[in-house]
């Protein structure tokens, strides 16, 4: 999956709820079942370009809308700060005995819990 499939798919998961059922139906199509214009067309009974025109503008506004809101940029900061205090709380069970051990396991519990 490329980079702008990870992205694409993102932004519908986080915005899609902003585009008309059609604009959802075809973008998600094109990007989370990898079908063609060509075969959304068909199952749309839409023209090729029609399809093109929808997801052009969905993702349109789902760009718009991370611009101007920035929660897939906050939500891939924190998952990274996420991932290293993970790792640093996997180094820190190793490297401890006791009550500090116990704490590092009880946070990384947590942390674990935050992120499902």
């Amino acid at each position: 999956m490329g980079d702008k499939t990870l992205m694409m798919t993102m932004l519908l998961d986080f915005y899609g709820e902003l585009l008309t059922p059609r604009q959802r139906s075809c973008f998600s199509m094109h990007y989370n079942e990898d079908l063609s214009l060509a075969e959304i067309a068909e199952i749309m009974q839409i023209s090729r370009q029609g399809v093109r025109d929808l997801i052009v503008r969905a993702e349109a506004t789902l760009m718009e809308t991370e611009e101007k809101t920035g929660l897939i940029r906050r939500f891939s900061e924190q998952r990274l700060v996420l991932d290293k205090m993970e790792t640093e709380l996997y180094e820190l069970i190793q490297l401890s005995e006791g009550k500090a051990r116990g704490l590092a396991e009880a946070l990384l519990t947590e942390l674990g819990s935050i992120r499902n």
